[in-house]
């Protein structure tokens, strides 16, 4: 069944998931998950080192495994990695199970906040050589292109750049409520017809 108060936060790496879904975990009274540490914690390696030593494939079942356990929970707000909804098997899990909310970031803001970062094995050449801003913004363009429409099916969009971190919170908090007592309305309401 649907759980509205499952809340899956997605975003392109960089779109501030990890920093504002404890957060707003926290306004909304619900516990914080962070998907990409459960793998890491579950496979005793980070996810740079899964993707070097297991590939990308490897990673991507261990996400729909993990994904799997979590859909069962309500109250929850859950960090997404960013190319989790291009596998279809897990954007149909979290679109019947769950609330899906965006964080919109523009390409500009997030080749800044990702140029120096080492941890992201997307933001690195093929044979994990460190990419030039150039090539970083190419790659992101790219990606974004790719992902965005997944991104853009979300219940919920809130742009994530220009805004105090508070602010952005305190925005989600609104719309998110207002969406789960509406969604909440509605199952009522359907369980009254069927009577």
């Amino acid at each position: 069944m649907k759980q509205p108060s499952l809340i899956f936060l997605t975003g392109f790496s960089g779109s501030g998931k990890s920093t504002i879904g404890p957060l707003l975990a926290n306004s909304l009274g619900y516990d914080f998950m962070d998907l990409d540490h459960e793998i890491e914690v579950a496979a005793g390696k980070s996810i740079n080192r899964i993707f070097a030593e297991d590939g990308e494939e490897a990673f991507r079942r261990m996400e729909f495994d993990t994904l799997e356990q979590v859909v069962e929970k309500k109250e929850l707000v859950v960090s997404l990695g960013g190319g989790l909804l291009q596998n279809n098997s897990c954007f149909s899990l979290i679109i019947s199970r769950g609330t899906l909310v965006y964080l919109q970031s523009n390409p500009e803001v997030l080749v800044k906040r990702l140029m120096h970062k080492t941890d992201r094995p997307l933001m690195k050449g093929a044979n994990g050589e460190r990419l030039t801003q150039e090539e970083i913004e190419q790659k992101i363009l790219a990606m974004l292109a790719d992902r965005e429409p997944r991104y853009k099916s979300a219940q919920i969009i809130v742009e994530s750049d220009n805004k105090r971190i508070g602010a952005t919170v305190e925005e989600l908090t609104r719309k998110i409520e207002r969406y789960i007592r509406r969604a909440e309305q509605k199952q009522r309401d359907n369980a009254m017809k069927k009577k």
